[in-house]
């Protein structure tokens, strides 16, 4: 009886190790895996607000807006924020302007003499791009013309980036819907010294959100 039971007590103990010991190496093999795939990062596409800031007078006197819709499309998972952002593509009607002009002319005015004096501009597309440095750009296509914009951007925090760039309208050949919404709102854009005058660069930017996954 006493050798039955020795070797019941040496299987059992035989087997408590092996338990423990597959118990290891299979948490050890976890960690290992979570260590080599990370975490992964993918833009919250509903989230992403896009504004502008354009000029008018000689002074230079800021006009700013924002489109209140974006769609997004090619949206995948990267190792990092820029990753995930790269090659991701956007489209933005226009009608979604929004100046938070009091009078209500001025949104009108600006889909009418401005995007309504281009070709093809019932909406702004464009794609995102990161080099291997981890330097960004944005390909616009507006009035039937496709040219780049750089990007400065801060990481706001882990899950928000701000990106800020300036669009020069010539590179979209733009500028006799420059000449047109400064014909429109001629009085509006005529400073101190008299001269009507609406400026041809503006101040592009956008606040994107990702979640970790």
């Amino acid at each position: 009886m006493k050798r039955i039971n020795l070797i019941t007590l040496g299987l059992l103990l035989i087997l408590g190790f092996s338990c423990k010991q597959a118990k290891k190496e299979n948490t050890e093999q976890q960690k290992e895996t979570k260590e080599i795939v990370g975490d992964s990062y993918s833009i919250i596409s509903d989230s992403t607000k896009v504004s502008f800031t354009a000029y008018k007078t000689t002074a230079k006197v800021p006009v700013g807006g924002q489109f209140k819709n974006i769609d997004i499309s090619n949206a995948k998972e990267g190792s990092t924020p820029l990753e995930a952002l790269n090659g991701i593509e956007f489209s933005i009607p226009v009608s979604s302007l929004f100046t938070n002009d009091a009078t209500g002319t001025r949104d009108p005015k600006i889909l009418e003499f401005f995007f309504g004096a281009m070709n093809n501009t019932e909406l702004i597309s464009g794609t995102f791009k990161t080099s291997a440095d981890n330097k960004c750009s944005i390909d616009v296509t507006l009035n039937g013309e496709t040219a780049n914009i750089p990007l400065e951007y801060t990481m706001d925090s882990e899950n928000s980036i701000t990106f800020k760039g300036e669009m020069e309208l010539e590179n979209w050949n733009a500028l006799d819907a420059v000449a047109s919404i400064n014909k429109a709102c001629k009085e509006l854009h005529t400073g101190t010294d008299g001269v009507s005058k609406t400026w041809s660069d503006v101040a592009v930017q956008a606040k994107v959100l990702l979640q970790k996954n």
